[in-house]
């Protein structure tokens, strides 16, 4: 099916906590009621440029480390800048954090890099603190069908 969309989801999680989020995600992209769209999951080991280029919208996940962003998902951006450099159109993308402080440093640093490539925000990053309960994969889950959704419809 040529006319198929891709979402691609790449995410690091070391304790397991952006991990589930990240399922969660891929769960809401899957939903259902969401037609024509090819979802993938990475790690952020895990993707390259190739993925990035097959992708019509990304959802980025990471935990908070050091008020930053995991090293695994700076690595994913700077293996993949140079290399998608001019060949992706305007990217719509959102964020998802596992935070154990505020998680504003990790968003602050994850959209310095995305104005670069280009990713285009269309979504409000969602900041989950401390440990995940089940509003916070209910709300995972509503991240992940609103980008497949949105990506299906046309609107990003």
């Amino acid at each position: 099916m040529a006319d198929r969309k891709n979402v691609l989801i790449v995410y690091h999680s070391k304790t397991g906590h952006t991990e589930a989020m990240a399922r969660a995600v891929w769960e809401g992209a899957t939903h259902e009621d969401v037609n024509g769209i090819e979802v993938a999951i990475y790690r952020a080991r895990d993707a390259g440029p190739d993925q990035l280029l097959e992708a019509d919208g990304l959802l980025l996940g990471t935990p908070e480390n050091f008020g930053y962003m995991s090293g695994a998902m700076k690595d994913f951006l700077d293996r993949t800048f140079y290399e998608v450099e001019g060949k992706i159109a305007p990217l719509p993308y959102a964020l998802f954090i596992s935070a154990g402080n505020d998680g504003t440093g990790a968003v602050r640093a994850v959209e310095r890099i995305a104005n670069g490539y280009p990713f285009i925000p269309v979504q409000e990053p969602l900041i989950c603190r401390g440990d995940l309960d089940g509003e916070d994969l209910d709300r995972c889950r509503e991240l992940g069908t609103l980008m497949a959704a949105g990506i299906e419809m046309g609107l990003f």
